[in-house]
């Protein structure tokens, strides 16, 4: 019988720590990669098979990586990081930590996920996020020009 294993990716711009664990919270995996699909893959390879997921932290950048992995078929889970209670009871957080226990809350099925958007949605997503942005900006200026005004015209 094949252990369950777990992986946690911190996910930067140009490079992501990646870790795997076992059941017992060991690391099997513990390793730095460049953003290079062909390179991700090749190192979570061996753990294909037994890994109960791929979780990477939703964050300004994961399109690319999220989608490289399911098309490889790998199972993979989008961690919802406002959801996450941050670290408590550790000392130090670095990007080891960080993957580590992403990969800890997926084992112990706890992990807060955000919904994975099919790939053909994200483009009208993201123009609506935008939008919504700049109406709020938009609000926040007009309220502050009549603030002003107001002030002004009181004295």
């Amino acid at each position: 019988m094949k252990k369950t294993l777990y992986c946690g990716i911190d996910l930067h711009s140009t490079n992501a720590m990646y870790v795997v664990i076992d059941g017992t919270d060991k690391v099997v995996l513990k390793k730095r990669l460049p953003n290079d699909l062909p390179k991700i893959l090749s190192a979570l390879e061996p753990y294909r098979t037994q890994l109960n997921a791929a979780v990477v932290e939703s964050t300004y950048n994961w399109y690319w990586l999220v989608d490289g992995l399911m098309a490889a078929g790998y199972p993979v889970k989008l961690a919802n990081p406002a959801a996450i209670e941050q670290y408590n009871g550790i000392k130090q957080a670095n990007d080891f930590t960080d993957a580590a226990f992403l990969a800890h809350l997926d084992r112990l099925d706890i992990l807060p996920t955000g919904y994975i958007y099919p790939k053909e949605d994200r483009p009208v997503r993201d123009l609506l996020r935008r939008r919504t942005l700049l109406v709020r900006q938009r609000t926040a200026i007009i309220l502050s020009v009549q603030n002003l005004f107001m002030r002004q015209a009181a004295l």
